[in-house]
């Protein structure tokens, strides 16, 4: 018989979620889209959360709902899924799933207590984003060859990538419109829709400056087009695209170890946080919603101190 897929495996869930618990999810999850814009994958995964656990009280107790469990049927829930295999990092996220939604049954009234108050999230050990050296990464930024259209513009993305932090989708999607290089800053368009205004650096201007005075007009031809990178074919770059032309720049540089645009916004980070920057101005120039996201950057200065110290102190 052929495995399961995880959408039929979402699909059976839907299906054997009772009615009175289904109402309840959709209303949470047009909540969540309507104040905070939330993406469909990400509804779809607090949506398949909820209602594994409306079925799961319904085969321990026929009568039991989402609204009237309690901290013992959570952690009995959440204490099945850990012996059936789910991993820690899932579990910890399914239980943030729980919190969000129980918040909200009590902020609507819909019961008095959050039977997730007491719940701890399971302890582990945050990876560390790998992240690149200033040295390697002024090596990056020199590899493209601009002397050709194509060179130019990648050197003008990789170095708006280092100098603002962005999201690849952020950099790619990004209109010539809503970058100021005469104010030195650029108006991104974020997750949840959200608006952030970021300060680019003289270096990414004069690179962004050249690009636009001999390299996106060659690329374009008798064309138009809104975006301010633009591919061969005049058409918008995509993730693959860009993702493929800073393999090739690595291979081309040597640097080790993998890389990908987000590499460049994670050296963002670091660097900042390595040269004294605030955590707070850098989760704003992020566009982390939460600076619990953004402290990860201090272990990752902590960690490179450490190997600044084995490397050149003589009882290191």
């Amino acid at each position: 018989m052929p495995p399961v897929s995880k959408k039929s495996r979402k699909a059976s869930l839907a299906e054997r979620c009772p009615a009175v618990d289904s109402d309840l999810v959709d209303r949470f999850a047009d909540a969540l889209w309507m104040e905070n814009g939330l993406g469909e994958h990400t509804l779809s995964a607090y949506r398949s959360d909820l209602y594994g656990l409306a079925v799961w009280l319904r085969e321990q107790d026929g009568s039991s709902s989402l609204a009237a469990a309690g901290s013992g049927d959570l952690l009995g829930f959440l204490g099945t899924q850990y012996q059936r295999g789910r991993a820690l990092r899932s579990s910890a996220r399914l239980l943030s799933s729980l919190r969000r939604f129980y918040r909200y049954l009590v902020r609507e009234g819909l019961r008095q207590d959050d039977p997730t108050a007491n719940i701890d999230s399971p302890r582990m050990d945050r990876p560390l984003p790998h992240t690149l050296s200033e040295a390697d990464v002024e090596t990056l930024l020199a590899a493209p060859d601009v002397s050709q259209p194509i060179g130019l513009r990648d050197r003008a993305m990789l170095e708006l990538l280092y100098a603002c932090g962005l999201r690849v989708s952020e950099l790619v999607t990004l209109t010539a419109e809503r970058i100021n290089l005469n104010q030195g800053v650029v108006r991104v368009l974020g997750k949840g829709s959200k608006e952030r205004l970021v300060p680019i650096g003289d270096e990414a201007v004069g690179w962004v400056s050249r690009y636009l005075a001999n390299g996106r007009a060659a690329l374009l031809g008798t064309r138009h087009g809104d975006y301010l990178f633009v591919s061969r074919k005049a058409t918008t770059m995509s993730r693959q695209a860009f993702w493929y032309r800073i393999r090739h720049y690595t291979v081309q540089t040597g640097i080790p170890g993998p890389l990908s645009p987000h590499t460049l916004r994670h050296a963002f980070a670091t660097h900042l946080v390595n040269h004294g920057a605030d955590l707070r101005v850098v989760q704003m120039l992020l566009g982390h919603s939460d600076l619990s996201t953004t402290q990860i950057y201090t272990h990752v200065a902590r960690e490179r101190l450490k190997q600044l110290h084995q490397d050149h102190h003589p009882r290191g």
